[in-house]
């Protein structure tokens, strides 16, 4: 059976991808940026460029596709303007299906049962409307939230609980859920495939467990062996709530002001029999976290929600950054000999995240708050896998370009906040030589001082780190 996923980098269809390839079906993967999408997992499947916010890429979609999967979601994306490009997305994704063959369409959309609702949950519903007016069969699946290794909900939550002993915590904490585990979310999305029962319905999933936000924290303490106390104050707005979540935890701020406006919102699933019939055992809270630590002890996360990018600064694709710019540009260029080069390569697959940056990391983490403060991403993200890298992860507050052992080189481009565009360069040459190239491209004066503003820490930092990698200081 042909199938149609999109949303090929996102959490969800990472997660189902295995499982369809697994029972057979050919996929077709829809990604806006065919660089940021790993082949080398998932050689088998096909890979299209499309861009459901420009009408004229979606040509690309083949008309022989028997099911789609829509997964596209614009939650995280920065400004106020989230609901316009769901709404576009969705017209121009339905106006392709309909020319196909398709003969359903399964969309993951959010739990809706109050007349009150966030942008978020009103955007969801509208995008539901617009898929179930094509001509062909809906079914739309409807969770709460996803507990998961990766999941932004799951992440926030542990940051949460790991950093904080004491929370002093805004009143939608007395929000009640109905958490669902990734598992069951992909149970749910694969046995509706082409199921003649769920043509033209939507349905509520959730797990067993209906628990405020405050008993989701303190049961995952209790799960991690942590003793935490909460203390819910009602004079915390909207956006200092936001704020609070943006400091605390990794998530960006456009996402944590669009979680907070959902968190206020009851999401209880309405009763129907589809985990019945499909024959799926729910899984639990506890049980969820604890699987969900189980992948993350065995470096097993397949998806993240940090695979999101950030911001804008890659719009035009990965591609199109990998040649760095020579003119009207600042570089700090260090070389040095290498003597293993497969150590000093595993060292540098091996960087940020736990590992850190091999010289000054006190200062890294400073540069990290520092773009907090500024609204960006910070240090939080770290890295997917200790020592494996590909291209479009997140890393810290990079992002992976090229990732080539191949080649020996490694580019990252920066999505922290800058007067300008950064990269940084690790490439051993064939003559066993490391060369380490950080470039900048400065916006106007404001860039040309920041540059020169940071000047004497290169110093200590570049030719720390590029030492410490060759293995010149122990």
């Amino acid at each position: 059976m042909k199938i149609l996923l999109t949303g090929a980098t996102g959490y969800i269809a990472q997660r189902l991808l295995p499982v369809l390839l697994e029972n057979g079906h050919d996929v077709y993967c829809c990604v806006r940026d065919q660089a940021r999408f790993n082949n080398q997992q998932f050689p088998s499947v096909h890979v299209i460029e499309v861009d459901f916010l420009k009408k004229e890429t979606v040509g690309n979609i083949p008309e022989d596709i028997d099911v789609a999967y829509y997964l596209v979601h614009s939650m995280s994306a920065s400004g106020q303007d989230f609901e316009k490009l769901e709404e576009t997305s969705a017209i121009n994704f339905k106006e392709r299906i309909e020319q196909t063959n398709a003969r359903q369409v399964i969309y993951l959309s959010g739990i809706i049962n109050e007349d009150k609702l966030s942008k978020h949950l009103l955007s969801r519903k509208n995008v539901e409307e617009i898929l179930g007016s094509g001509n062909y069969a809906l079914t739309t699946l409807r969770a709460g939230i996803i507990v998961g290794s990766g999941s932004a909900s799951f992440e926030i939550i542990r940051d949460l609980v790991e950093k904080l002993p004491v929370m002093i915590a805004p009143k939608w904490l007395h929000t009640i859920c109905q958490p669902v585990a990734i598992r069951n979310v992909v149970e749910f999305l694969y046995g509706v495939l082409l199921l003649p029962y769920a043509y033209g319905k939507s349905f509520d999933i959730g797990g067993p467990d209906v628990l405020s936000y405050k008993q989701m924290l303190l049961r995952f303490a209790s799960v991690r062996g942590l003793k935490r106390s909460i203390l819910v104050v009602p004079v915390m707005t909207p956006r200092l709530s936001s704020y609070w979540l943006y400091f605390v935890t990794s998530t960006s701020y456009s996402l944590a002001k669009n979680l907070v406006n959902s968190m206020k919102v009851e999401v209880i699933c309405k009763e129907n029999d589809l985990a019945e019939r499909l024959n799926i055992k729910l899984i639990g809270y506890e049980k969820a976290i604890s699987l969900a630590f189980d992948k993350i002890e065995q470096n097993e996360v397949l998806s993240s929600w940090k695979d999101a990018q950030s911001s804008n600064a890659l719009y035009k694709g990965i591609r199109n950054y990998i040649e760095v710019p020579v003119n009207g540009c600042y570089v700090d260029k260090r070389e040095m000999k290498v003597n293993d080069t497969e150590k000093v390569l595993n060292r540098i697959w091996a960087i940020g995240g736990k590992t850190g940056w091999y010289y000054g990391n006190w200062m890294w983490q400073l540069r990290g708050f520092m773009d907090k403060l500024n609204g960006g991403v910070g240090l939080r993200r770290g890295r997917k896998h200790p020592n494996q890298i590909f291209a479009g992860d997140p890393l810290d507050f990079w992002r992976v370009l090229l990732a080539s052992k191949e080649e020996k080189r490694l580019l990252l481009y920066a999505e922290m906040k800058l007067p300008g565009e950064a990269w940084l360069e690790f490439k051993i040459d064939e003559d066993n030589i490391l060369r380490q190239t950080a470039t900048f491209r400065p916006l106007g004066i404001l860039g040309r001082l920041y540059w020169y503003s940071v000047l004497p820490f290169h110093g200590f930092i570049f030719n720390g780190m590029i030492r410490n990698i060759t293995g010149k200081i122990e």
